[in-house]
């Protein structure tokens, strides 16, 4: 956890990565045998390693900060402690089609009181990652993802799935870590332009 040293925080944006999956949760495992489990820390720890570079850092927490397995219920529970004004929950994709490819967000499908800006900040990750990345968009999508359900009525909550790892082309994209690393800073900038 964050520890603050005093400082006084509250002008800076609260955001709460969920890092998907973890500990004995592998989630999906790519072709060339990564986990989505691995992945996802990866691209949540360059997002709190480039945070830390912005001049105006935002106040980043994880759900995880290593290998563990951390409820679902235990999630959302921090956002609303937290007082999260942003929940992004990252993942990666798997299909049984090999050809299947390309970037999905998921908002919740409840109406709630964030549910418009939920809407807003997918379509702004979605749209900046697509741009920089050269993903092809799969949507904004709404689900009942449990993350999803039990945040959206206490800030903008979305769910990234972030590539293939069944794709030989994201599968081997998402296994470098410069790839991590520029598709961290495309999360981190979207979500700053909030």
């Amino acid at each position: 956890m964050c520890i603050f040293f005093g400082q006084e925080t509250s002008t800076q944006k609260r955001i709460v990565i969920d890092v998907g999956h973890g500990g004995k949760d592998f989630g999906a495992i790519g072709i060339n045998g990564i986990k989505e489990k691995d992945v996802v820390m990866s691209i949540a720890n360059a997002i709190l390693k480039l945070n830390n570079n912005l001049e105006k850092p935002l106040d980043i927490y994880l759900t995880r900060y290593n290998d563990t397995l951390i409820s679902l219920s235990d999630r959302t529970k921090l956002a609303k402690a937290l007082k999260a004004e942003v929940f992004v929950s990252l993942h990666c994709n798997h299909s049984d089609n090999p050809n299947a490819r390309g970037i999905e967000v998921y908002v919740s499908k409840k109406q709630a009181e964030y549910s418009k800006e939920s809407v807003y900040v997918g379509y702004q990750i979605e749209k900046t990652l697509c741009k920089e990345i050269g993903y092809e968009s799969r949507g904004v999508k709404f689900a009942n993802f449990q993350v999803l359900r039990e945040t959206v009525y206490n800030c903008a909550s979305v769910l990234l799935e972030l590539g293939f790892l069944s794709n030989k082309d994201e599968g081997g994209y998402l296994s470098n870590f410069a790839n991590i690393k520029f598709m961290a800073l495309a999360i981190l900038l979207s979500i700053q332009q909030q």
